[in-house]
């Protein structure tokens, strides 16, 4: 009991405690707002660019039909922004606060996943953003042409971009995760590495049915999503491996000693 930090509050302490980082979680979300609402253009401008590619130089062009429309698409760039910028600011308020009832041993197996989601997050926010949307809008614009002798042309509106542009980032984002729960699954102890193992088949089946329901309905899109789940599986557990040897040979040294 004496790796357990000594701060033993009563419930109304640990409520003020968890207000005030509460509070400081919103002013950070706040202020990076009011700074992406600024460079809101810009950021715009960044999000567009692998739809501006895939049209070509000179070509493609983005349309808002509703008079509010285009206000309203800084505002969600603003906040999209804003939790990106203000999520290390969050997650360092929320361990802050989980911190002091963990034992020393609970804060050193919990830290390298804390370090780890936003890592995995960003890279599959990033593999989303070079790889997969203009892989999949050079295959959407494809069917632009003539079609019954009338010209077909692709005019896609802000909102409705940045909503696709979104559910691509976050879908990524958040599916490589995949590992980091995989591993606290184990670590916790509620699966082993033979029962992951044992369970692969039923997982290619999800990681299918998931990349289904989170992309837009392309096979390259949800091909582009399975196949990396599947392989973030197999990572998963091979690092499961590496710690499960880790921990047999310091339980045989404790034994010795």
């Amino acid at each position: 009991m004496m790796d357990i930090d000594e701060s033993k509050a009563p419930l109304l302490d640990h409520l003020i405690e968890l207000r005030k980082r509460l509070l400081v979680c919103v002013w950070a979300l706040f202020i990076s707002g009011g700074i992406c609402y600024y460079f809101a253009s810009e950021i715009l401008g960044f999000l567009i660019q692998p739809l501006k590619d895939s049209f070509g130089p000179g070509q493609g062009r983005l349309v808002y039909t509703k008079l509010y429309e285009a206000f309203f698409v800084e505002l969600k760039v603003a906040l999209f922004g804003a939790l990106f910028i203000s999520f290390p600011i969050t997650a360092n308020q929320l361990w802050a606060f989980v911190a002091p009832g963990l034992y020393a041993k609970e804060k050193r197996a919990l830290l390298p996943f804390l370090l780890a989601t936003p890592v995995l997050f960003f890279a599959g926010a990033a593999f989303a953003y070079y790889l997969v949307m203009p892989t999949a809008f050079h295959f959407f614009l494809k069917f632009q042409g003539e079609a019954g002798g009338l010209d077909v042309e692709a005019l896609p509106s802000m909102e409705s971009y940045l909503g696709l542009v979104m559910q691509f980032i976050l879908a990524f984002g958040i599916s490589f995760l995949l590992p980091v729960l995989v591993m606290l699954l184990n670590r916790a102890g509620i699966v082993t590495r033979a029962q992951l193992i044992g369970a692969r088949r039923y997982v290619i089946v999800g990681a299918v049915a998931v990349a289904a329901v989170l992309t837009p309905p392309d096979v390259i899109s949800q091909l582009m999503l399975a196949i990396p789940l599947c392989l973030l599986y197999e990572l998963a557990l091979i690092a499961i491996w590496f710690t499960d040897r880790r921990s047999a040979r310091e339980q045989a040294l404790a034994e010795v000693e």
